[in-house]
């Protein structure tokens, strides 16, 4: 079984931070990364890209639009869910006998 402890100063703080008239158990905002706010004209122009060029990348999106590689790949795969699909290649004649060959030996 594991148990989960805060550490001791962490405790301490706490402490002083409730002595000192502070009562709210919630996180309070960090620093870091901005929320991502993704707006209908930039879903619609990556939705027309993609639809007019199904193999395009997000790295050629990104630079097209001008938008960072991580928030076209959030319209891309979050918002439009769009994702590769495996498509299997066209079989010649050839290859199609290769293979029938091929399993009739086994």
């Amino acid at each position: 079984m594991v148990m989960h402890v805060c550490h001791y100063q962490q405790v301490c703080q706490w402490i002083r931070k409730f002595m000192n008239g502070f009562s709210s158990v919630t996180d309070s905002p960090r620093p870091g990364h901005a929320h991502r706010v993704v707006t209908l004209e930039p879903i619609a122009a990556v939705e027309g890209i993609v639809k007019e060029d199904r193999r395009v990348t997000v790295n050629v999106i990104a630079a097209h639009l001008d938008m960072s590689h991580g928030s076209t790949h959030h319209i891309v795969h979050d918002v439009l869910q769009f994702y590769k699909v495996w498509v299997p290649r066209q079989l010649t004649a050839e290859l199609k006998e290769r293979r029938v060959d091929a399993c009739q030996e086994i």
